[in-house]
């Protein structure tokens, strides 16, 4: 068995620096996550996006094929419209 290696290799090295920004989630928010993150993963929902919106201080996920949730500062999740963008 003959292996072949190309002698025209080329590597690019990228380097990516990723600014991190502190959140401060409420307990009751962080709590809400959690739990909504559990439910989606016990139903096989892939969760595409998490972000906590500094301004407003809510959390935005994007799961599945089309799931929005918030998650405000209260930790009383809800589902997310599409009329409310």
């Amino acid at each position: 068995m003959k292996v072949l290696i190309s002698e025209h290799l080329r590597l690019t090295i990228i380097y990516v620096t990723i600014e991190e920004q502190t959140i401060n989630p409420t307990n009751e928010q962080a709590q809400a996550c959690v739990r909504v993150c559990q439910m989606l993963s016990n139903t096989y929902r892939d969760i595409h996006l998490f972000r906590f919106d500094i301004q407003t201080r809510e959390i935005y996920i994007l799961a599945g094929e089309n799931l929005q949730i918030i998650v405000p500062p209260s930790g009383n999740w809800r589902f997310l419209n599409e009329t409310e963008f």
